[in-house]
Formats: C-alpha cells, sequence, structure tokens
C-alpha cells in the first residue's frame, strides 16, 4: 500500500485507528477495514447544534525495514470525521405504534453521552483552535448529556494526558486523581483549577498549558472518566470537583462543600452508607477523550546589556566595576610592555652597527 504515493509501501501492521488493529483486508483494493463502536478507539465527541461530530486518528507509525535499523517513510496521523445529525424532521403520516419492552425503555434512558471540548477565555463558545504555547490556560468543558433523563450533575473522577491517543503510553501525567481532585496545582504551582458551577450537567475546569520534558513533540491527548449523579444528590467524597489554592493552602470544592475535599492529600476510598441514590448513579459514568492538543514552546526573551547590568545588585554593580578596571589597567600594562620591548630590540639592534663603523 502506497499511503503517501512516493513509492514506498507501507505495511498494514503499522496502520492502527486509535490504537484498534484492522479487523479486515483487501489486498486487491488495498483497503483496510476497521470495525468499532463510536466511543471506542480514542475517539472524540464534539456537539454542535445539529451534529454530533466522532473523531478518530488514523496512526501510521512505521517500522525498522526487515532486519534493518531504518526506515523510509515517516510517521502520520489522519483525523477522521464522523457526522450525525442530532435533529430529524418527523412526518405528519400517521404512526403505527410498535409495543417496546420497558425493559428496553429503560435501557435506552441510561445511556450516557460524556464529553469534553475546548472553549473560549469567555467559555461562550467551543474553541476553533488547538493550539496553544506555554504560559497560555486551556479553559476545558465536561458535560453529560442525556435528554430524557432526570436532572444530572457531572463530575470528572480522574483525568492523565500523554503524547499519543493512547492512555497507557509513556510519558503520562496525571493531573485529577482521588475521585475529583485537581492536583495540579499542588504538583506544580499552577493557577489549574475548577470553576464554580453555573448548570448541573456541566463543569469547568482550567488547566496551564505544558509540555513533557525533554520532548520535541508538542501533542498533547487528555483523558477523562466522567460521571454523573442525579442533580438532587449531595456532593460527597466519591463525587466532587476539588481544587488546590496556594493562597490558603488548602483544598477547596467547586460546589462549596470544601469538606468533602479533606481527603485529597490521603485516598478517597468508597465510604460506606453511601446513599442508594449515588449506587444507582455509579452506573451513570464513561471515558471521554481530547485531542490532539499542540502546545508550543514560547519564544526565549533575550535581555539587552543594558537590561542585563540594571538587574545586577550593587555587590555585583562594584563587582563589574572592579572588573572593567583591571581589564583596563592589564591592557595598559602590556601596551607598555610592547613599547619598552620594542625600543630595547631597537637599541640592542643599533650597536653592533656602530661598533663596526
Amino acid at each position: 500500500m502506497d499511503l503517501f504515493g512516493i513509492g514506498q509501501l507501507i505495511q498494514p501492521s503499522d496502520i492502527t485507528l486509535g490504537g484498534c488493529w484492522p479487523t479486515g483486508q483487501d489486498g486487491s483494493a488495498q483497503v483496510l477495514v476497521f470495525e468499532t463502536e463510536l466511543q471506542g478507539c480514542g475517539s472524540t465527541l464534539m456537539m454542535t447544534e445539529d451534529s454530533l461530530i466522532y473523531t478518530f486518528a488514523l496512526i501510521y507509525e512505521p517500522k525498522a525495514l526487515g532486519a534493518t535499523p531504518i526506515i523510509r517513510t515517516n510517521g502520520a496521523v489522519v483525523h477522521i470525521e464522523c457526522y450525525y445529525m442530532r435533529l430529524h424532521n418527523v412526518s405528519s403520516n400517521g404512526l403505527k405504534p410498535t409495543w417496546i419492552p420497558y425493559r428496553s425503555t429503560m435501557s435506552s434512558e441510561e445511556q450516557l453521552v460524556f464529553s469534553m471540548r475546548l472553549m473560549t477565555d469567555d467559555w461562550q463558545l467551543g474553541r476553533s483552535s488547538n493550539m496553544f504555547h506555554l504560559g497560555d490556560v486551556m479553559h476545558i468543558e465536561a458535560s453529560v448529556v442525556q435528554a430524557n433523563h432526570a436532572p444530572l450533575r457531572v463530575f470528572v473522577d480522574h483525568c492523565m494526558a500523554t503524547m499519543e491517543p493512547n492512555m497507557d503510553a509513556v510519558p503520562r501525567y496525571t493531573f485529577i486523581e482521588n475521585h475529583g481532585c485537581l492536583t495540579d496545582a499542588k504538583l506544580t504551582g499552577s493557577h489549574s483549577t475548577f470553576l464554580p458551577r453555573i448548570q448541573d450537567d456541566k463543569l469547568y475546569f482550567q488547566l496551564d498549558a505544558f509540555r513533557f520534558f525533554q520532548e520535541t513533540r508538542s501533542s498533547i491527548y487528555i483523558f477523562c472518566h466522567l460521571k454523573a449523579a442525579a442533580a438532587s444528590s449531595v456532593t460527597d467524597a466519591q463525587y466532587k470537583a476539588c481544587s488546590f489554592s496556594a493562597r490558603t493552602s488548602r483544598w477547596v470544592a467547586a460546589g462549596g462543600n470544601d469538606q468533602v475535599c479533606d481527603c485529597c492529600d490521603a485516598g478517597c476510598s468508597l465510604r460506606k452508607g453511601r446513599s442508594l441514590e449515588h449506587d444507582a448513579a455509579g452506573q451513570w459514568e464513561g471515558n471521554a477523550i481530547l485531542g490532539p492538543i499542540y502546545v508550543q514552546q514560547t519564544a526565549a526573551n533575550y535581555m539587552d546589556p543594558d537590561s542585563q547590568i540594571s538587574l545586577l545588585k550593587p555587590e555585583d554593580h562594584r563587582a563589574a566595576s572592579f572588573s572593567s578596571v583591571a581589564v583596563i589597567l592589564a591592557g595598559v600594562v602590556v601596551a607598555v610592555g610592547l613599547v619598552c620591548a620594542t625600543l630595547l630590540g631597537t637599541v640592542l639592534l643599533r650597536r653592533p652597527f656602530k661598533q663596526m663603523s
């Protein structure tokens, strides 16, 4: 299969769909077949006013050719988008009623759609660009959608970041853990935080942009496990959104009940005696992935000599002055030495001539 059209054939075993291998192959037609659920193989979901958009990453990672240590093609990632309409026209023709078992109705109502997306700085719209620089802040929305369900409140249970669309890839960085504790601010001194809730089915949090140490690649994929509970339920150690405040050196909850965050520095294990309401809500959970996000390095800021000197301490200024004087004196001594050496050489050369005359 000539993927790049350059005459270099690639191996089908080097291609995955978000880490999932092909399920079939047609060699004559040069076609690979992938079969997956819409929420499988690392897909991401984005919603617009009239569409559900599932995005997959077709990943090509070339391996060494035969027994040699070389490759002749570059790796590549091709994004594939599947669009589904959210709105449908209803015909005015007569409907033929069909009996649907109660269990099937309940099953369909229990299916929740969890998703994440990048937001603009004012949180009003989805962000059109996935490009950031170090020093920027990523605004992320986590949400749950189920039209026929009772009101729900969404939580971000745990999150990690990798450089590939594979949550098992290395390196990886966990920045939300312990059932909703956003640890990034405590670990790195960042300003990452959950925002106070505006509506139950959405949760906003800010994450300072970052890159992986000693890595030239700028891509980041964020994997999160989301959970939902009845909006009428009380938050507890299992269902919370906690941020670390550097100003007060304590954990604070987005919902206002800071006591549920007391376990963030230890372990928020399952508590006995939870309500039946939360036990049922344990079924309402799912995964969401955000990416690729590209974080570019900030251009280095070089100071001119004047600005560098202005930042010196008084003792540094004195040291700099002494160094300058020493350099000047050394130069004078060298110059005088050269002059003396020249005169001495002239005198010595002239003496023989005077004697011969």
